[in-house]
């Protein structure tokens, strides 16, 4: 059957897209033909690219392709199947998903922990259980989008502060006391994944403390490598977050599934509530086995850790000593700042002709006039990857204008 006439809404789409792509925003995928690691193969255009250096991943242990985990996959697949077909609370739970719950908590220091899809769903499912009009949950304005769609879902009275500004944070905290609300809610990313930017734990802590309100922390870009065996960025800073979020998809192993680990209270009442949680399938055990294997791993991973920090102040001096633009910061992501969405399209290209995967981030990810390219260091990449992909932006950067 032929497709019918364009309709006006499929127009003012296509003109949509076509502004898009005028103001420099249009986001494109190119196909990797390997496993993730440090150095992959990028089908683009028609062309394989091999063993390009890959420093736009979130695989920050290399653990993305490590043996442990592929054969935990493989053997929990021959013993347990490959889907689940079910959502949990239905039939879809095995004695795998507890035992992947139970160590993810231990792990935290917290009661006990549920499992998502992604932690995408996990901040999804989090709020709008627990907080209500009687309730207020103050957010930082940098936060992960997953978080602000979460709030947005709940009925709780909804309070922003600066990023990091812990005048603001009082005054809004100050502002919730005034108005009533029952229960406060902070939230807040342990580390900004747009900027490298950790949190300020310790004094949100105590503010958090001094109103009687509870600390959430999505740890997404720190477990695994943040704090004392990885634990994350309360760890890190020696503080307790009431709850905690964060995925299996970054440092431990690279695949997908999110949680929530925090008060068994709290966690038995998102098993009855949170959205999520009750009306997706159950991660397919494949993924649960190798999280376990990542949890092993990490927690015996000082060396991947000493390795991966060692790399990311290699690779921050090398850039700034070539004279990028860079923001402060000790943790493993290192954006290079450009200011112009175009400018950034046009030398994430030049570098991937280098060899080096990199990825323009421009609005809406980041704010008009502030992107970049945002770089990430893995343990794994070795002196001469990193040498390499220095050479690769010294070039770049003069052959685009940004160096001179």
């Amino acid at each position: 059957m032929p497709n019918p006439a364009p309709s006006p809404f499929l127009n003012h789409i296509t003109q949509t897209l076509a502004q898009i792509d005028a103001d420099g925003l249009m986001k494109s995928e190119r196909m990797i033909t390997s496993a993730q690691a440090g150095r992959i193969s990028v089908n683009h255009e028609g062309v394989t690219h091999e063993r390009v250096v890959n420093l736009c991943a979130n695989n920050y242990l290399g653990l993305a392709d490590h043996p442990a985990l592929i054969a935990a996959a493989k053997g929990a697949m021959d013993d347990l199947g490959y889907g689940m077909a079910s959502v949990r609370f239905i039939c879809g739970t095995q004695d795998l998903h507890r035992q992947l719950e139970a160590r993810l908590a231990r792990f935290l220091g917290h009661d006990d922990s549920i499992l998502f899809a992604a932690c995408f769903d996990a901040n999804g499912g989090l709020f709008e259980p627990l907080l209500g009009t009687e309730d207020a949950v103050i957010s930082d304005s940098l936060n992960h989008a997953s978080i602000i769609d979460g709030i947005r879902l709940c009925k709780a009275r909804r309070y922003r502060f600066a990023n990091s500004d812990m005048a603001d944070l009082r005054t809004q905290l100050e502002a919730a006391r005034a108005d009533g609300a029952r229960f406060i809610m902070i939230a807040t990313d342990g580390v900004f994944s747009m900027d490298g930017y950790l949190a300020r734990l310790p004094e949100i802590r105590a503010l958090a403390d001094e109103f009687g309100a509870l600390l959430m922390v999505d740890d997404c870009h720190a477990t695994g490598f943040m704090g004392p065996q990885g634990r994350g960025t309360p760890a890190h800073f020696g503080v307790q977050a009431d709850v905690m979020t964060g995925t299996l998809g970054k440092a431990l192993g690279g695949a997908l599934g999110g949680y929530i680990a925090g008060p068994q209270p709290l966690i038995d009442l998102l098993r009855q509530r949170a959205r999520p949680y009750l009306f997706s399938n159950a991660l397919p055990p494949a993924i649960v086995a190798a999280g376990l294997a990542a949890l092993d791993l990490v927690e015996a991973g000082d060396d991947l850790r000493a390795q991966l920090f060692e790399n990311a102040a290699y690779w921050r001096a090398g850039l700034a000593d070539a004279g990028f633009g860079l923001l402060d910061g000790a943790h493993p992501i290192i954006p290079v700042m450009l200011g112009d969405a175009k400018l950034a399209q046009a030398m994430a290209a030049d570098l991937f002709q280098r060899g080096v995967y990199v990825a323009g981030f421009f609005f809406p990810v980041v704010p008009k006039g502030a992107a970049r390219i945002r770089t990430q260091m893995n343990a794994k990449l070795t002196r001469d990857d990193l040498n390499f992909a220095l050479d690769a932006f010294k070039a770049a950067g003069k052959a685009t204008g940004v160096l001179k």
